[in-house]
């Protein structure tokens, strides 16, 4: 069917090629071609394409159970949640479908805790320019990025923008109002840019100092893309909410929000919910994919890999100078700054069976499966210097 024939909402721009099969870190087109994929729908296959492990969980509960709503108790929410409380900072988890649902209930989880605590003037969100979490109305209007806002009505408000990365110009917008500050430990839409250590320190001692409450946006940093479980753990800061999603159901739509028992303690009794989220087929992906990035020798051979990846980059930069700007991101989310269009590179890459992604502020995004190999790595770093060759001999021609 061609795009004109397309009964599809048209807010989407997919190249022609359709998909139909894939195993490990590879995909195979209608047409046979096979492409190594270095973008994992957008950092979501962290297992890779239909792994085995993941596989089994599903089709064994698919025979058992689908859908309960939860009106009733899900016994693998109870299984993962007790999984991931074990293994990070949080007390409490409420699942979702998605990561910017998950964003939604972290909103809703830190205005609500002010006004459990008598100060409900506390409704400011400040987040971070070139910030991305999510397409629902509460988070474009978190992230702030004008091309999202324009065309849906006023900005909503009580949300507040500060530079990406200024500690200082932040301490000038928090006040009395303020009731959280969200920010991705790795930003990923925005241009694959990591906060620095130093900076979330900062900002988790401003929260202890004024009590705004912090939540981490790991939607797309989190679930092993860095090497750790959640990106935040490099820095030894822990946030008062996250929100988590993509990875961490492996390519089965699910996401949570966590938090401590004191940020989440508005949280009562039908202040909020969800018809699917927690759904028995998620928890027993969920549940599968947490046991295996959870292992330690498994992000262990990330940390081997990214490491991998990025050295290739930077000698890539070496190569190409005038092309190649910055190498950004941590561990497996990383980001390629040109000079050029990165979505002209991305065409080219695909031309060459590689599959890539791009970011703001011309970055191509590499955030290939967890599972991927050196060999793998040295593939896709080839293809793009060969790319960026020709590039360079076509602008000297």
């Amino acid at each position: 069917m061609s795009a004109a024939e397309s009964h599809i909402l048209p807010v989407y721009s997919p190249p022609e090629q359709n998909f139909v099969r894939g195993e490990g870190c590879w995909i195979w087109d209608d047409k046979g071609d096979k492409y190594l994929d270095c973008i994992a729908g957008i950092s979501v296959n962290a297992l890779g394409h239909a792994p085995p492990v993941l596989v089994k969980a599903l089709t064994e509960q698919a025979g058992k159970l689908w859908h309960t709503s939860n009106m009733f108790k899900v016994k693998g929410q109870e299984e993962l949640a007790a999984k991931y409380t074990r293994d990070n900072f949080a007390d409490v988890v409420f699942f979702t479908n998605s990561g910017t649902e998950a964003i939604e209930g972290s909103l809703k989880t830190a205005r609500k805790y002010h006004t459990a605590n008598g100060q409900p003037e506390r409704v400011d969100i400040i987040g971070f320019q070139g910030s991305f979490h999510g397409r629902s109305y509460a988070a474009i209007n978190a992230s702030g990025n004008p091309s999202y806002l324009e065309g849906f009505g006023p900005k909503l408000p009580g949300y507040i923008q500060a530079p990406f990365g200024d500690l200082e110009e932040l301490k000038k917008l928090v006040g009395p109002t303020t009731a959280a500050v969200i920010i991705e430990p790795v930003q990923g839409e925005g241009g694959v840019r990591a906060v620095t250590d130093e900076f979330l320190r900062g900002l988790r001692k401003l929260a202890d100092e004024t009590g705004f409450l912090i939540i981490f946006d790991e939607v797309q940093s989190g679930a092993g893309r860095t090497g750790k479980m959640w990106a935040h753990q490099w820095s030894g800061v822990t946030p008062d909410i996250m929100a988590v999603a993509k990875g961490v159901g492996g390519g089965f739509p699910m996401g949570a929000f966590m938090a401590t028992k004191e940020a989440a303690k508005g949280m009562v009794v039908g202040v909020h919910g969800t018809t699917f989220g927690g759904n028995p087929l998620a928890m027993a992906v969920g549940n599968a994919c947490y046991d295996e990035l959870s292992k330690p020798e498994f992000l262990e051979r990330v940390n081997v890999v990214a490491n991998h990846l990025t050295q290739a980059l930077e000698s890539l930069k070496d190569r190409h100078p005038d092309l190649v700007v910055d190498i950004r991101g941590k561990g497996l989310l990383r980001g390629v700054k040109l000079t050029l269009n990165p979505k002209d590179i991305q065409g080219k890459l695909r031309a060459r069976k590689v599959l890539v992604g791009v970011a703001g502020d011309n970055v191509l995004r590499l955030a290939p499966p967890l599972i991927i190999t050196e060999e793998e790595i040295r593939q896709v770093v080839d293809a793009i210097d060969a790319v960026l060759t020709e590039q360079a001999v076509q602008a000297g021609a």
